[in-house]
């Protein structure tokens, strides 16, 4: 679900964007709990991956992980 993002310190709208490393891989979050399934009793830890957006009057950039509601 889409939330309008506000900058804190003009009150316009942020506008989303692609962030990616130099290599060109997106970025990811671990979280400290564990993975569903096997992988989470193998110590695997879930990983979510941010949302980036940008102000188009001062240049803030905040990174959002949409966390699941279930």
């Amino acid at each position: 679900m889409y939330s309008q993002k506000r900058c804190p310190d003009c009150g316009v709208e942020l506008e989303a964007l692609e962030i990616r490393t130099a290599e060109g891989f997106t970025l990811h979050v671990e979280t400290n709990e564990p993975k569903q399934g096997i992988l989470g009793g193998l110590g695997a830890k879930e990983k979510l991956t941010p949302t980036a957006h940008v102000c188009p009057e001062c240049g803030l950039t905040r990174l959002y992980v949409e966390h699941d509601s279930n």
